[in-house]
C-alpha cells in the first residue's frame, strides 16, 4: 500500500477495491453509511470520489479508508435513476470504422470529460431498426444528453427523443427542422464541389457512387444539379446500401466498368468507396487519373497513402465533436445560445487522382 506521508504523495487518491461487498444488512454499502463511519456528511464523501483534490488529506484519506473496508462504489445510473439527473452522455455513430466519426466523438468526449461526463457509444450501422431499438434503450438509461453522427429522418424516433426532454445534437448533415442542436455539413454543397472540379479538370462523361439515401443521397443531388449545369453527363449512378470498408468501394467500381458507357471520372460519396475504387482501377491496370479520374469525400489517413493519392472534399471532423460539446455544455449551464445550429466548411485536398 501506498505510504502517504512520504514526499509527493499528498495528492496521490487510492482506487477504493472493487464494489459490491455487502453490509451487515447483507446489501450493498451505501454513502449514508461510509459518512457516518467516517464522521463525516454524504456530501464529502461524494466530493472525494469526484473532486479529491478539494478535500483535505486527512479526511480523504479516513473517507477512503472506509471505502476500501465496505466496499462501496458510486452507481451514476442509479443516481440518475433517482434524481432525474445523469452524468452519461450517449452518442450514436452510424459506423464505428469510420475515421471521421471517430474523430468527431473523441472530440466530443475530449470536451466533456473534464466538466465531468462520460461518453457513451453505439453504432446505427445505417439501420432504421437498429436506430428504433436504440433510441428506445434510451428511456431506461436517462442520459444526460445525446448526440447522432446524422440526422433522425423516422418521424417516430423525431417524437420519441423529444419526449426524453434531454438535448439532442444532430450532425453531419444541415436539414431544415433538426430536432435540437445541430452541427451539420452542406452535403448538397459537396456534391456540387465535386462536379465543379471534374469540369474543370475537363471530364465530361462522370459517375457517381454512393448510398442511396440519407448524406450519400444528399450529395448525389448536389452532384446531379451541378452536373447538369456545367454540361457533365451522369453516364451511371452505382447506389450501394450499407458501407463497411474498401471491399464495397471495390465491389461498386466493378459494377460501374461492367456497365461500361466510356466514364472519364467518377465521384464516390465516402473516401471508404473512393479508396476501394482506386485499389480496385490498379488492379486492373487502370491509370488514375489518365484513364479516369476519382474524387472522394471525407479524406481519410488512407486518402494520401494510396497511389497516386485521392483528391477528396474534406472538413474538420474534430471540429464538429468539439463545437458539439460545447453547444452541450452550454445548454446544460442553463447559458442562452445565441446560435445552436451551426454549419462547417467544406474544402477541397488536392492529390494525383484528379
Amino acid at each position: 500500500m501506498t505510504d502517504p506521508a512520504k514526499p509527493g504523495y499528498d495528492d496521490v487518491v487510492r482506487i477504493p477495491a472493487p464494489p459490491g461487498r455487502a453490509s451487515a444488512t447483507g446489501r450493498p454499502p451505501r454513502i449514508e453509511e461510509v459518512a457516518e463511519r467516517a464522521g463525516v456528511s454524504p456530501i464529502t464523501v461524494s466530493r472525494v470520489l469526484r473532486h479529491p483534490e478539494k478535500v483535505n488529506r486527512e479526511t480523504r484519506e479516513r473517507i477512503l479508508e472506509v471505502i476500501e473496508a465496505t466496499g462501496y462504489a458510486s452507481n451514476p445510473h442509479a443516481r440518475a435513476l433517482r434524481s432525474g439527473r445523469s452524468n452519461l452522455v450517449v452518442a450514436f455513430v452510424s459506423n464505428i470504422l469510420s475515421q471521421q466519426f471517430g474523430l468527431a466523438v473523441r472530440s466530443f468526449a475530449a470536451t466533456l470529460e473534464p466538466e465531468g461526463f462520460e461518453v457513451l457509444v453505439g453504432q446505427t450501422s445505417y439501420s432504421y431498426a437498429k436506430e428504433v431499438a436504440m433510441i428506445q434503450s434510451l428511456r431506461g438509461i436517462r442520459p444526460a444528453a445525446v448526440l447522432f453522427t446524422g440526422v433522425i429522418e423516422l418521424e417516430e424516433n423525431r417524437a420519441a427523443l423529444a419526449e426524453l426532454g434531454i438535448p439532442v445534437i444532430e450532425t453531419w448533415a444541415f436539414p431544415r427542422d433538426p430536432i435540437d442542436m445541430l452541427v451539420g455539413l452542406p452535403n448538397a454543397d459537396a456534391g456540387a464541389m465535386a462536379a465543379r472540379r471534374l469540369a474543370e479538370a475537363g471530364r465530361r462523361r462522370v459517375a457517381f457512387i454512393g448510398r442511396s439515401s440519407g448524406r450519400g443521397a444528399l450529395r448525389r443531388d448536389g452532384f446531379r444539379a451541378a452536373a447538369a449545369e456545367l454540361g457533365l453527363t451522369i453516364v451511371h449512378e452505382i447506389l450501394v446500401g450499407e458501407v463497411t470498408g474498401l471491399v464495397d468501394g471495390r465491389a461498386a467500381f466493378t459494377a460501374l466498368l461492367e456497365r461500361g458507357g466510356d466514364v472519364d471520372a467518377v465521384f464516390c460519396a465516402n473516401d471508404l468507396l473512393a479508396t476501394g475504387a482506386l485499389i480496385e482501377a490498379r488492379a486492373r491496370g487502370l491509370s488514375v487519373p489518365r484513364d479516369l479520374a476519382v474524387l472522394g469525400f471525407g479524406d481519410n489517413d488512407v486518402a494520401d497513402q494510396i497511389t497516386p493519392g485521392l483528391t477528396t472534399i474534406s472538413f474538420d471532423a474534430t471540429a464538429v465533436g468539439r463545437i458539439a460539446g460545447e453547444l452541450l455544455l452550454a445548454r446544460l449551464s442553463g447559458t442562452q445560445l445565441a446560435e445552436q445550429r451551426l454549419a462547417v466548411d467544406l474544402f477541397l485536398v488536392e492529390r494525383g487522382s484528379v
